[in-house]
Protein backbone atom coordinates (compact mmCIF):
# COMPACT_ATOMS: atom_id res chain seq x y z
CA UNK A 1 0.00 0.00 0.00
CA UNK A 2 0.87 3.30 -0.99
CA UNK A 3 1.09 6.08 1.47
CA UNK A 4 0.88 9.98 0.28
CA UNK A 5 0.73 12.99 2.54
CA UNK A 6 -1.70 14.78 0.62
CA UNK A 7 -4.64 13.60 -1.45
CA UNK A 8 -6.14 15.72 -4.30
CA UNK A 9 -9.94 15.21 -4.85
CA UNK A 10 -11.25 15.67 -8.02
CA UNK A 11 -14.96 16.01 -8.94
CA UNK A 12 -15.47 13.32 -11.74
CA UNK A 13 -19.27 13.79 -11.52
CA UNK A 14 -21.07 14.91 -14.75
CA UNK A 15 -21.46 18.65 -13.92
CA UNK A 16 -17.65 18.69 -13.43
CA UNK A 17 -16.30 16.68 -16.81
CA UNK A 18 -18.44 19.09 -18.56
CA UNK A 19 -16.90 21.93 -17.37
CA UNK A 20 -13.04 20.13 -17.91
CA UNK A 21 -12.63 18.20 -14.82
CA UNK A 22 -10.76 15.31 -16.87
CA UNK A 23 -8.35 18.10 -17.85
CA UNK A 24 -7.82 19.78 -14.61
CA UNK A 25 -7.23 15.57 -13.54
CA UNK A 26 -4.34 15.53 -16.44
CA UNK A 27 -2.96 18.46 -15.14
CA UNK A 28 -2.42 17.66 -11.72
CA UNK A 29 -0.86 14.11 -12.66
CA UNK A 30 1.88 15.85 -15.31
CA UNK A 31 2.72 19.05 -12.81
CA UNK A 32 2.98 16.81 -9.91
CA UNK A 33 5.82 14.78 -11.92
CA UNK A 34 7.40 18.04 -12.94
CA UNK A 35 8.12 18.88 -9.44
CA UNK A 36 8.58 15.72 -8.19
CA UNK A 37 5.56 15.25 -6.25
CA UNK A 38 4.23 12.22 -8.02
CA UNK A 39 4.98 9.79 -5.05
CA UNK A 40 3.77 11.86 -2.28
CA UNK A 41 0.31 12.96 -3.81
CA UNK A 42 -2.24 11.19 -5.08
CA UNK A 43 -4.24 12.52 -7.45
CA UNK A 44 -7.98 10.96 -7.47
CA UNK A 45 -11.28 11.24 -9.29
CA UNK A 46 -14.16 11.14 -7.12
CA UNK A 47 -18.19 11.70 -7.90
CA UNK A 48 -20.25 14.60 -7.24
CA UNK A 49 -19.35 16.58 -4.26
CA UNK A 50 -22.87 18.20 -4.60
CA UNK A 51 -21.96 22.11 -4.65
CA UNK A 52 -21.89 21.90 -8.70
CA UNK A 53 -22.70 25.83 -8.90
CA UNK A 54 -18.68 25.56 -7.41
CA UNK A 55 -17.20 23.46 -10.12
CA UNK A 56 -15.21 22.39 -11.24
CA UNK A 57 -14.24 21.38 -7.79
CA UNK A 58 -10.92 20.51 -6.28
CA UNK A 59 -10.37 19.68 -2.67
CA UNK A 60 -7.11 19.19 -1.26
CA UNK A 61 -6.73 16.73 2.36
CA UNK A 62 -4.97 16.72 5.08
CA UNK A 63 -6.42 20.02 5.17
CA UNK A 64 -9.83 20.00 3.55
CA UNK A 65 -9.08 23.28 1.01
CA UNK A 66 -12.03 23.73 -1.03
CA UNK A 67 -11.07 24.90 -4.35
CA UNK A 68 -14.02 26.35 -6.92
CA UNK A 69 -14.79 27.30 -10.15
CA UNK A 70 -10.99 25.24 -11.04
CA UNK A 71 -9.86 25.98 -14.57
CA UNK A 72 -6.72 24.01 -15.83
CA UNK A 73 -4.47 26.75 -16.00
CA UNK A 74 -4.75 26.80 -12.02
CA UNK A 75 -3.32 23.73 -11.40
CA UNK A 76 -0.03 25.32 -11.41
CA UNK A 77 -0.71 27.77 -9.13
CA UNK A 78 -1.92 25.02 -6.59
CA UNK A 79 1.03 22.66 -7.16
CA UNK A 80 3.58 24.99 -6.71
CA UNK A 81 2.02 27.03 -3.60
CA UNK A 82 -0.30 24.32 -1.70
CA UNK A 83 1.48 21.25 -2.20
CA UNK A 84 4.99 22.39 -2.50
CA UNK A 85 5.14 25.38 -0.84
CA UNK A 86 2.50 24.85 2.31
CA UNK A 87 0.60 28.04 0.94
CA UNK A 88 -2.89 27.38 0.28
CA UNK A 89 -4.09 29.26 -2.66
CA UNK A 90 -6.35 32.43 -0.84
CA UNK A 91 -7.97 33.57 -4.25
CA UNK A 92 -9.29 30.16 -5.30
CA UNK A 93 -10.85 28.67 -2.39
CA UNK A 94 -14.36 28.90 -2.40
CA UNK A 95 -16.29 31.53 -0.59
CA UNK A 96 -19.73 32.04 0.66
CA UNK A 97 -22.01 34.54 -1.31
CA UNK A 98 -20.89 38.40 0.03
CA UNK A 99 -17.93 37.68 1.50
CA UNK A 100 -14.53 38.49 0.28
CA UNK A 101 -12.27 36.18 -1.94
CA UNK A 102 -9.55 35.78 -0.03
CA UNK A 103 -11.83 34.58 3.00
CA UNK A 104 -11.83 31.08 2.27
CA UNK A 105 -13.69 28.18 3.87
CA UNK A 106 -12.68 24.51 4.38
CA UNK A 107 -15.15 21.99 3.18
CA UNK A 108 -16.62 21.77 6.99
CA UNK A 109 -17.06 25.33 7.41
CA UNK A 110 -19.30 25.76 4.34
CA UNK A 111 -23.09 26.46 4.69
CA UNK A 112 -23.75 24.17 2.11
CA UNK A 113 -22.86 21.40 3.81
CA UNK A 114 -23.58 22.59 7.66
CA UNK A 115 -27.08 21.36 7.49
CA UNK A 116 -27.07 18.00 5.69
CA UNK A 117 -26.82 14.91 6.93
CA UNK A 118 -25.24 11.91 4.32
CA UNK A 119 -26.76 8.91 4.21
CA UNK A 120 -27.30 7.95 0.68
CA UNK A 121 -24.41 10.11 -0.43
CA UNK A 122 -22.20 9.21 2.51
CA UNK A 123 -19.06 8.69 -0.22
CA UNK A 124 -20.09 10.49 -3.35
CA UNK A 125 -16.95 13.24 -3.53
CA UNK A 126 -14.76 11.01 -0.81
CA UNK A 127 -14.08 7.67 -2.89
CA UNK A 128 -12.70 6.67 -6.21
CA UNK A 129 -15.57 5.12 -7.38
CA UNK A 130 -13.55 3.05 -9.52
CA UNK A 131 -11.81 0.93 -7.15
CA UNK A 132 -12.99 -1.26 -5.14
CA UNK A 133 -11.17 -1.43 -2.58
CA UNK A 134 -11.98 1.97 -1.33
CA UNK A 135 -15.57 1.19 -1.39
CA UNK A 136 -14.38 -1.54 1.28
CA UNK A 137 -12.41 0.70 3.05
CA UNK A 138 -15.77 2.43 4.11
CA UNK A 139 -17.31 -0.45 5.46
CA UNK A 140 -18.33 -1.70 2.05
CA UNK A 141 -19.80 -5.00 1.54
CA UNK A 142 -20.09 -5.44 5.74
CA UNK A 143 -22.90 -5.55 5.34
CA UNK A 144 -23.62 -8.18 3.16
CA UNK A 145 -21.10 -10.50 4.48
CA UNK A 146 -23.29 -9.99 8.06
CA UNK A 147 -26.22 -10.24 6.22
CA UNK A 148 -25.02 -14.01 4.32
CA UNK A 149 -23.09 -15.08 7.71
CA UNK A 150 -25.03 -14.02 10.38
CA UNK A 151 -29.10 -13.88 9.17
CA UNK A 152 -31.72 -15.29 7.73
CA UNK A 153 -33.64 -14.07 4.78
CA UNK A 154 -36.82 -12.95 6.81
CA UNK A 155 -33.84 -11.22 9.33
CA UNK A 156 -32.97 -9.19 6.90
CA UNK A 157 -36.48 -7.90 5.29
CA UNK A 158 -37.38 -7.44 9.70
CA UNK A 159 -34.52 -4.93 9.64
CA UNK A 160 -35.54 -3.10 6.65
CA UNK A 161 -39.54 -2.97 7.96
CA UNK A 162 -38.67 -1.90 11.10
CA UNK A 163 -36.28 0.99 9.89
CA UNK A 164 -39.11 2.38 8.42
CA UNK A 165 -37.72 3.05 5.00
CA UNK A 166 -39.97 4.11 2.38
CA UNK A 167 -39.17 4.30 -1.44
CA UNK A 168 -37.23 6.99 -2.47
CA UNK A 169 -38.32 7.45 -6.40
CA UNK A 170 -41.40 8.93 -5.34
CA UNK A 171 -44.36 6.51 -4.36
CA UNK A 172 -42.95 6.35 -0.61
CA UNK A 173 -44.24 2.86 -0.46
CA UNK A 174 -42.44 0.98 2.80
CA UNK A 175 -39.58 -0.79 1.11
CA UNK A 176 -39.81 -3.68 4.03
CA UNK A 177 -43.55 -4.36 3.17
CA UNK A 178 -42.42 -4.60 -0.49
CA UNK A 179 -39.61 -6.80 0.11
CA UNK A 180 -41.67 -8.85 2.43
CA UNK A 181 -44.64 -9.28 -0.22
CA UNK A 182 -41.86 -10.49 -3.07
CA UNK A 183 -40.78 -13.12 -0.55
CA UNK A 184 -43.87 -14.54 0.42
CA UNK A 185 -44.93 -14.84 -3.18
CA UNK A 186 -44.51 -18.37 -4.46
CA UNK A 187 -42.07 -19.03 -7.93
CA UNK A 188 -39.31 -20.61 -8.57
CA UNK A 189 -37.91 -17.59 -10.27
CA UNK A 190 -37.88 -14.02 -9.21
CA UNK A 191 -35.85 -10.81 -9.92
CA UNK A 192 -34.43 -7.55 -8.44
CA UNK A 193 -34.77 -4.57 -10.45
CA UNK A 194 -33.33 -1.15 -9.96
CA UNK A 195 -35.12 1.74 -11.61
CA UNK A 196 -32.65 4.52 -12.63
CA UNK A 197 -34.46 5.75 -15.28
CA UNK A 198 -34.49 9.52 -13.62
CA UNK A 199 -36.27 11.48 -16.51
CA UNK A 200 -37.89 14.32 -14.46
CA UNK A 201 -35.95 17.87 -15.51
CA UNK A 202 -34.04 19.17 -13.41
CA UNK A 203 -32.95 15.86 -11.47
CA UNK A 204 -30.03 14.09 -11.19
CA UNK A 205 -29.78 12.47 -7.82
CA UNK A 206 -29.44 9.05 -9.01
CA UNK A 207 -27.18 9.67 -11.62
CA UNK A 208 -24.80 11.06 -8.88
CA UNK A 209 -25.20 8.15 -6.72
CA UNK A 210 -24.34 5.78 -9.87
CA UNK A 211 -21.25 8.36 -11.06
CA UNK A 212 -20.17 8.34 -7.09
CA UNK A 213 -20.73 5.07 -5.21
CA UNK A 214 -22.32 2.65 -7.72
CA UNK A 215 -20.84 -0.72 -5.06
CA UNK A 216 -23.47 0.18 -2.79
CA UNK A 217 -26.19 0.04 -5.23
CA UNK A 218 -25.06 -3.11 -5.86
CA UNK A 219 -24.36 -4.54 -2.83
CA UNK A 220 -28.11 -3.18 -1.79
CA UNK A 221 -29.47 -5.60 -4.84
CA UNK A 222 -27.35 -8.70 -3.90
CA UNK A 223 -28.78 -8.37 -0.22
CA UNK A 224 -32.43 -8.03 -1.70
CA UNK A 225 -31.83 -11.16 -3.75
CA UNK A 226 -30.92 -12.85 -0.49
CA UNK A 227 -34.08 -11.32 0.88
CA UNK A 228 -36.37 -12.18 -1.31
CA UNK A 229 -35.03 -15.14 -3.20
CA UNK A 230 -34.08 -14.16 -5.90
CA UNK A 231 -30.66 -14.86 -8.10
CA UNK A 232 -30.82 -11.74 -10.49
CA UNK A 233 -30.94 -8.47 -10.78
CA UNK A 234 -31.49 -5.89 -13.64
CA UNK A 235 -30.33 -2.06 -13.41
CA UNK A 236 -32.42 -0.43 -16.32
CA UNK A 237 -30.32 3.24 -16.24
CA UNK A 238 -30.51 5.97 -18.78
CA UNK A 239 -28.49 6.03 -21.89
CA UNK A 240 -28.15 9.91 -21.70
CA UNK A 241 -25.64 8.59 -18.15
CA UNK A 242 -22.49 7.80 -20.09
CA UNK A 243 -20.27 8.35 -16.97
CA UNK A 244 -22.38 6.35 -14.50
CA UNK A 245 -23.08 3.59 -17.21
CA UNK A 246 -19.08 3.22 -17.47
CA UNK A 247 -19.13 3.00 -13.65
CA UNK A 248 -21.71 0.32 -13.57
CA UNK A 249 -19.66 -1.75 -15.51
CA UNK A 250 -16.44 -1.58 -13.92
CA UNK A 251 -17.81 -1.70 -10.67
CA UNK A 252 -19.86 -5.11 -11.44
CA UNK A 253 -16.69 -6.59 -12.74
CA UNK A 254 -14.85 -5.98 -9.57
CA UNK A 255 -17.20 -7.10 -7.62
CA UNK A 256 -17.37 -10.37 -10.06
CA UNK A 257 -13.54 -10.56 -9.60
CA UNK A 258 -14.05 -10.41 -5.48
CA UNK A 259 -16.52 -13.11 -5.35
CA UNK A 260 -18.98 -10.39 -4.24
CA UNK A 261 -21.06 -11.18 -7.30
CA UNK A 262 -22.35 -14.36 -9.46
CA UNK A 263 -21.73 -17.79 -8.09
CA UNK A 264 -21.28 -18.65 -4.89
CA UNK A 265 -20.90 -15.40 -3.09
CA UNK A 266 -18.73 -15.23 -0.07
CA UNK A 267 -18.70 -18.95 0.17
CA UNK A 268 -22.51 -19.04 1.07
CA UNK A 269 -23.64 -20.79 -1.30
CA UNK A 270 -25.97 -17.77 -2.48
CA UNK A 271 -25.87 -17.09 -6.34
CA UNK A 272 -26.59 -13.62 -8.02
CA UNK A 273 -25.85 -11.51 -10.63
CA UNK A 274 -26.94 -8.28 -12.17
CA UNK A 275 -26.91 -7.06 -15.86
CA UNK A 276 -27.36 -3.83 -17.06
CA UNK A 277 -30.22 -2.66 -19.08
CA UNK A 278 -29.97 0.94 -21.22
CA UNK A 279 -32.93 3.07 -21.31
CA UNK A 280 -35.19 3.43 -24.23
CA UNK A 281 -35.69 7.75 -23.57
CA UNK A 282 -38.65 7.99 -22.68
CA UNK A 283 -39.91 9.51 -19.49
CA UNK A 284 -42.66 7.15 -19.12
CA UNK A 285 -40.12 4.11 -19.27
CA UNK A 286 -39.73 5.67 -15.30
CA UNK A 287 -42.73 4.08 -14.22
CA UNK A 288 -42.29 0.66 -13.11
CA UNK A 289 -44.30 -1.23 -14.98
CA UNK A 290 -43.47 0.40 -18.11
CA UNK A 291 -39.92 0.10 -17.62
CA UNK A 292 -40.47 -4.07 -16.74
CA UNK A 293 -41.82 -3.79 -19.98
CA UNK A 294 -38.83 -2.27 -21.26
CA UNK A 295 -36.32 -4.63 -20.15
CA UNK A 296 -38.40 -7.33 -21.67
CA UNK A 297 -38.08 -5.70 -25.34
CA UNK A 298 -41.46 -4.21 -25.69
CA UNK A 299 -42.54 -0.38 -26.12
CA UNK A 300 -42.05 1.23 -22.65
CA UNK A 301 -45.90 1.13 -21.53
CA UNK A 302 -47.77 0.84 -18.28
CA UNK A 303 -49.85 -1.93 -17.70
CA UNK A 304 -52.60 -1.78 -15.60
CA UNK A 305 -52.27 -2.81 -11.47
CA UNK A 306 -52.97 -4.88 -9.71
CA UNK A 307 -51.29 -7.53 -10.20
CA UNK A 308 -48.52 -5.92 -8.70
CA UNK A 309 -44.42 -6.66 -9.55
CA UNK A 310 -44.13 -8.66 -6.03
CA UNK A 311 -46.93 -10.83 -7.90
CA UNK A 312 -46.56 -10.49 -11.51
CA UNK A 313 -43.94 -7.93 -12.35
CA UNK A 314 -40.87 -9.16 -15.35
CA UNK A 315 -40.94 -11.93 -17.01
CA UNK A 316 -44.43 -12.63 -15.33
CA UNK A 317 -42.60 -13.56 -12.48
CA UNK A 318 -42.39 -12.15 -8.80
CA UNK A 319 -40.02 -8.61 -9.02
CA UNK A 320 -38.95 -6.21 -6.36
CA UNK A 321 -38.22 -3.27 -7.60
CA UNK A 322 -36.77 -0.12 -6.06
CA UNK A 323 -34.83 3.08 -7.29
CA UNK A 324 -31.41 4.18 -6.69
CA UNK A 325 -31.87 6.20 -3.72
CA UNK A 326 -33.85 3.31 -1.80
CA UNK A 327 -31.03 0.90 -2.62
CA UNK A 328 -28.11 3.44 -1.07
CA UNK A 329 -29.75 3.46 1.86
CA UNK A 330 -30.03 -0.60 2.64
CA UNK A 331 -26.30 -1.40 3.22
CA UNK A 332 -26.09 1.24 5.88
CA UNK A 333 -28.96 0.08 7.75
CA UNK A 334 -28.02 -3.62 8.09
CA UNK A 335 -24.77 -2.16 9.30
CA UNK A 336 -26.09 0.22 11.67
CA UNK A 337 -29.68 -1.41 12.53
CA UNK A 338 -32.97 0.15 12.47
CA UNK A 339 -33.15 2.46 15.06
CA UNK A 340 -30.28 4.32 14.23
CA UNK A 341 -32.08 4.94 11.17
CA UNK A 342 -35.22 6.05 12.37
CA UNK A 343 -33.41 8.09 14.31
CA UNK A 344 -33.23 10.49 11.49
CA UNK A 345 -36.16 12.45 10.12
CA UNK A 346 -39.80 12.20 10.81
CA UNK A 347 -42.03 9.27 12.70
CA UNK A 348 -44.04 8.33 9.42
CA UNK A 349 -40.83 8.91 7.45
CA UNK A 350 -37.58 8.35 8.65
CA UNK A 351 -34.67 8.86 7.59
CA UNK A 352 -32.90 11.46 4.94
CA UNK A 353 -33.35 12.32 1.82
CA UNK A 354 -31.66 13.48 -1.36
CA UNK A 355 -33.18 16.74 -3.46
CA UNK A 356 -31.41 18.23 -6.67
CA UNK A 357 -31.56 21.74 -6.29
CA UNK A 358 -32.21 23.76 -9.30
CA UNK A 359 -33.55 26.85 -10.70
CA UNK A 360 -33.41 30.70 -9.18
CA UNK A 361 -31.33 29.24 -6.28
CA UNK A 362 -27.62 30.75 -5.81
CA UNK A 363 -26.16 27.25 -4.48
CA UNK A 364 -27.36 24.54 -7.19
CA UNK A 365 -26.41 21.21 -6.60
CA UNK A 366 -26.96 18.14 -4.23
CA UNK A 367 -28.20 18.41 -1.49
CA UNK A 368 -29.43 15.57 1.42
CA UNK A 369 -31.43 16.56 4.35
CA UNK A 370 -33.20 14.56 6.92
CA UNK A 371 -36.92 13.99 6.30
CA UNK A 372 -39.04 16.91 8.35
CA UNK A 373 -36.03 19.67 7.42
CA UNK A 374 -38.34 22.75 6.71
CA UNK A 375 -38.57 24.23 3.24
CA UNK A 376 -37.08 27.23 4.41
CA UNK A 377 -34.04 25.83 5.62
CA UNK A 378 -32.88 24.24 2.11
CA UNK A 379 -33.90 27.12 0.44
CA UNK A 380 -32.20 29.58 2.59
CA UNK A 381 -29.39 27.97 4.72
CA UNK A 382 -28.25 25.39 2.57
CA UNK A 383 -28.99 26.59 -1.25
CA UNK A 384 -27.90 30.53 -0.11
CA UNK A 385 -31.45 32.05 -0.89
CA UNK A 386 -32.27 33.84 -4.43
CA UNK A 387 -29.84 35.26 -7.06
CA UNK A 388 -29.44 39.32 -7.48
CA UNK A 389 -31.75 39.71 -4.59
CA UNK A 390 -35.16 38.94 -6.14
CA UNK A 391 -38.07 37.85 -4.05
CA UNK A 392 -38.77 33.67 -3.28
CA UNK A 393 -41.97 33.19 -5.43
CA UNK A 394 -42.39 29.27 -5.00
CA UNK A 395 -40.72 26.13 -5.62
CA UNK A 396 -41.86 22.98 -7.54
CA UNK A 397 -41.10 19.26 -5.85
CA UNK A 398 -42.08 16.22 -7.48
CA UNK A 399 -40.70 17.26 -10.98
CA UNK A 400 -43.63 17.16 -13.59
CA UNK A 401 -45.56 15.22 -11.28
CA UNK A 402 -45.53 17.65 -8.19
CA UNK A 403 -46.78 20.91 -7.63
CA UNK A 404 -45.95 24.78 -6.71
CA UNK A 405 -45.55 25.11 -3.08
CA UNK A 406 -45.78 29.11 -2.52
CA UNK A 407 -43.54 31.72 -0.03
CA UNK A 408 -46.86 31.10 2.47
CA UNK A 409 -45.82 27.83 2.76
CA UNK A 410 -42.11 27.66 3.16
CA UNK A 411 -42.18 26.82 6.38
CA UNK A 412 -43.72 23.30 5.20
CA UNK A 413 -41.58 20.31 6.62
CA UNK A 414 -40.39 18.27 4.06
CA UNK A 415 -41.82 14.68 4.42
CA UNK A 416 -44.01 12.33 2.15
CA UNK A 417 -47.02 13.30 3.91
CA UNK A 418 -47.04 17.34 5.03
CA UNK A 419 -46.33 17.78 1.09
CA UNK A 420 -49.58 15.80 -0.50
CA UNK A 421 -51.46 17.25 1.98
CA UNK A 422 -51.06 20.96 0.30
CA UNK A 423 -50.51 19.69 -3.26
CA UNK A 424 -47.42 18.47 -3.87
CA UNK A 425 -45.36 15.53 -3.42
CA UNK A 426 -41.55 14.38 -2.42
CA UNK A 427 -41.54 12.24 -6.23
CA UNK A 428 -37.96 11.30 -6.89
CA UNK A 429 -36.54 14.21 -5.40
CA UNK A 430 -36.23 17.72 -7.83
CA UNK A 431 -36.47 21.24 -6.48
CA UNK A 432 -37.20 24.01 -8.73
CA UNK A 433 -36.90 27.14 -7.31
CA UNK A 434 -38.89 30.16 -8.57
CA UNK A 435 -38.37 33.83 -7.99
CA UNK A 436 -40.61 36.97 -8.91
CA UNK A 437 -40.13 36.93 -12.65
CA UNK A 438 -41.54 33.66 -13.32
CA UNK A 439 -44.68 33.44 -14.40
CA UNK A 440 -46.70 30.24 -12.73
CA UNK A 441 -48.98 29.81 -15.42
CA UNK A 442 -46.20 29.93 -17.51
CA UNK A 443 -44.31 27.35 -15.59
CA UNK A 444 -47.58 25.12 -15.20
CA UNK A 445 -47.74 25.24 -19.24
CA UNK A 446 -43.71 23.79 -19.28
CA UNK A 447 -44.76 21.28 -16.95
CA UNK A 448 -48.23 19.76 -18.93
CA UNK A 449 -45.81 20.63 -22.29
CA UNK A 450 -43.22 17.81 -21.25
CA UNK A 451 -45.61 15.50 -19.89
CA UNK A 452 -47.98 15.62 -23.15
CA UNK A 453 -44.80 15.48 -24.84
CA UNK A 454 -43.33 12.06 -22.96
CA UNK A 455 -46.83 10.36 -22.52
CA UNK A 456 -46.84 6.94 -24.03
CA UNK A 457 -50.33 7.21 -25.65
CA UNK A 458 -52.01 4.25 -24.20
CA UNK A 459 -54.73 5.73 -22.20
CA UNK A 460 -57.00 8.07 -23.40
CA UNK A 461 -57.19 10.40 -20.42
CA UNK A 462 -53.23 11.10 -20.62
CA UNK A 463 -52.84 10.84 -24.35
CA UNK A 464 -55.89 13.64 -24.85
CA UNK A 465 -57.00 14.97 -21.88
CA UNK A 466 -53.53 16.77 -20.93
CA UNK A 467 -53.05 17.84 -24.66
CA UNK A 468 -57.12 19.72 -24.11
CA UNK A 469 -55.08 21.54 -21.06
CA UNK A 470 -52.27 22.42 -23.12
CA UNK A 471 -53.99 23.98 -25.43
CA UNK A 472 -56.16 25.71 -22.76
CA UNK A 473 -53.22 26.97 -20.95
CA UNK A 474 -51.69 27.97 -24.47
CA UNK A 475 -54.75 30.33 -24.80
CA UNK A 476 -53.96 31.81 -21.84
CA UNK A 477 -50.49 32.93 -22.02
CA UNK A 478 -50.78 34.36 -25.53
CA UNK A 479 -53.46 36.41 -24.34
CA UNK A 480 -56.43 34.38 -25.29
CA UNK A 481 -58.40 33.16 -22.21
CA UNK A 482 -61.84 32.80 -21.55
CA UNK A 483 -63.72 33.18 -18.56
CA UNK A 484 -64.69 29.72 -17.39
CA UNK A 485 -61.15 28.10 -18.49
CA UNK A 486 -59.51 27.96 -15.17
CA UNK A 487 -62.66 25.85 -13.79
CA UNK A 488 -62.39 23.71 -17.23
CA UNK A 489 -58.89 23.09 -16.67
CA UNK A 490 -59.71 22.01 -12.99
CA UNK A 491 -62.64 19.72 -14.01
CA UNK A 492 -60.28 17.90 -16.82
CA UNK A 493 -57.41 17.79 -14.36
CA UNK A 494 -59.46 16.16 -11.74
CA UNK A 495 -60.90 13.80 -14.30
CA UNK A 496 -57.78 12.78 -15.56
CA UNK A 497 -56.22 12.16 -11.80
CA UNK A 498 -59.10 9.73 -11.54
CA UNK A 499 -59.23 8.10 -14.48
CA UNK A 500 -55.34 7.49 -16.09
CA UNK A 501 -54.01 4.37 -16.36
CA UNK A 502 -50.62 4.98 -14.96
CA UNK A 503 -49.14 6.82 -11.69
CA UNK A 504 -47.40 9.51 -14.14
CA UNK A 505 -50.92 10.39 -15.99
CA UNK A 506 -52.92 10.11 -12.75
CA UNK A 507 -50.30 13.24 -11.47
CA UNK A 508 -49.14 15.01 -14.48
CA UNK A 509 -52.48 17.84 -13.67
CA UNK A 510 -50.70 18.27 -10.34
CA UNK A 511 -48.15 21.75 -11.58
CA UNK A 512 -52.32 22.64 -12.84
CA UNK A 513 -53.68 22.30 -10.14
CA UNK A 514 -51.31 23.55 -7.44
CA UNK A 515 -50.94 26.67 -9.12
CA UNK A 516 -54.59 27.50 -9.79
CA UNK A 517 -54.94 26.88 -5.97
CA UNK A 518 -52.05 28.76 -4.80
CA UNK A 519 -51.84 31.66 -7.70
CA UNK A 520 -55.32 31.97 -8.70
CA UNK A 521 -54.57 35.62 -9.15
CA UNK A 522 -52.06 35.16 -11.94
CA UNK A 523 -54.35 33.15 -14.15
CA UNK A 524 -57.27 35.55 -14.12
CA UNK A 525 -55.04 38.46 -14.57
CA UNK A 526 -54.18 36.94 -17.68
CA UNK A 527 -57.57 35.98 -18.60
CA UNK A 528 -59.33 38.94 -17.58
CA UNK A 529 -57.02 41.69 -17.77
CA UNK A 530 -54.85 40.54 -20.55
CA UNK A 531 -51.62 41.36 -18.17
CA UNK A 532 -49.13 39.13 -17.03
CA UNK A 533 -48.10 39.84 -13.63
CA UNK A 534 -44.80 38.63 -13.88
CA UNK A 535 -43.43 40.20 -17.12
CA UNK A 536 -43.27 37.41 -18.36
CA UNK A 537 -45.69 36.25 -20.76
CA UNK A 538 -44.41 38.06 -24.70
CA UNK A 539 -47.70 38.16 -26.04
CA UNK A 540 -49.12 39.94 -23.27
CA UNK A 541 -46.23 42.52 -22.92
CA UNK A 542 -45.16 45.76 -25.16
CA UNK A 543 -41.65 47.09 -24.18
CA UNK A 544 -41.69 51.21 -23.62
CA UNK A 545 -39.17 53.62 -23.35
CA UNK A 546 -39.20 55.94 -20.19
CA UNK A 547 -37.15 59.61 -19.94
CA UNK A 548 -34.57 58.07 -18.61
CA UNK A 549 -33.50 57.96 -22.35
CA UNK A 550 -30.55 59.83 -23.32
CA UNK A 551 -30.84 59.09 -27.25
CA UNK A 552 -27.63 57.91 -27.81
CA UNK A 553 -29.70 55.80 -30.45
CA UNK A 554 -28.08 52.38 -29.14
CA UNK A 555 -31.48 50.67 -29.28
CA UNK A 556 -32.27 51.96 -32.83
CA UNK A 557 -28.95 50.62 -34.17
CA UNK A 558 -29.70 46.88 -32.69
CA UNK A 559 -33.38 46.47 -33.16
CA UNK A 560 -33.39 44.09 -35.93
CA UNK A 561 -37.10 45.57 -37.26
CA UNK A 562 -36.67 49.23 -37.50
CA UNK A 563 -39.23 49.60 -34.34
CA UNK A 564 -37.53 51.73 -32.58
CA UNK A 565 -37.32 55.32 -33.69
CA UNK A 566 -35.80 59.16 -32.45
CA UNK A 567 -33.45 62.01 -33.27
CA UNK A 568 -29.93 61.70 -31.44
CA UNK A 569 -30.17 63.34 -27.75
CA UNK A 570 -33.72 62.86 -27.75
CA UNK A 571 -36.50 60.54 -26.36
CA UNK A 572 -37.04 57.30 -28.66
CA UNK A 573 -40.13 55.06 -29.06
CA UNK A 574 -41.08 51.63 -30.07
CA UNK A 575 -43.39 50.82 -32.53
CA UNK A 576 -45.42 48.30 -30.61
CA UNK A 577 -47.01 46.81 -34.18
CA UNK A 578 -43.26 46.71 -35.54
CA UNK A 579 -41.97 45.32 -32.03
CA UNK A 580 -40.86 41.71 -32.40
CA UNK A 581 -40.37 41.46 -28.39
CA UNK A 582 -36.72 40.02 -28.65
CA UNK A 583 -35.42 42.17 -26.21
CA UNK A 584 -32.33 43.25 -27.89
CA UNK A 585 -32.85 47.13 -27.02
CA UNK A 586 -33.30 46.20 -23.00
CA UNK A 587 -29.79 44.25 -23.12
CA UNK A 588 -28.27 46.90 -25.01
CA UNK A 589 -29.88 49.98 -23.46
CA UNK A 590 -26.73 51.44 -20.91
CA UNK A 591 -29.63 53.76 -18.79
CA UNK A 592 -32.27 51.28 -17.87
CA UNK A 593 -34.72 53.38 -20.05
CA UNK A 594 -36.76 50.29 -21.72
CA UNK A 595 -39.22 48.63 -19.67
CA UNK A 596 -42.33 45.52 -20.26
CA UNK A 597 -45.18 47.04 -19.34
Amino acid sequence: MNFYRSHILVCGGTGCTSSGSDKIHERFDQKLAEHGLDKEVSVVKTGCFGLCEAGPVVIVYPEGTFYSHIKVEDVDEIVAEHLLKGRIVRHLVYHEKGEHPEVGRALNDIGFYKHQTRVALRNCGVIDPENIDEYIAFDGYMALGRALNEMKPEDVIQVIKDSGLRGRGGGGFPTGLKWQLTAQTPGEKKYVVCNADEGDPGAFMDRSVLEGDPHAVLEAMVLCGYAIGSDEGFIYVRAEYPIAVKRLEIALRQAREYGLLGQNILGSGFNFDIHIRLGAGAFVCGEEMALMTSIEGHRGEPRPKPPFPAVQGLFDKPTNINNVETFANIPQIIIKGAEWFKGMGTQRSPGTKVFALGGKINNTGLVEVPMGTPLKTVIYDIGGGIPKGKAFKAVQTGGPSGGCIPMSLIDVPIEYDSLVQIGSMMGSGGMIVMDEDNCMVDIARFFLDFTVDESCGKCTPCRVGTRRMLEMLDRIVAGKGEEGDIEKLQRLAESIKDTALCGLGQTAPNPVLSTIKYFRDEYEAHIRDKQCPAHHCKELLHLEITDKCRGCTACARVCPVGAITGEARGKHEIDIDKCIKCDSCIEKCRFDAIIKV
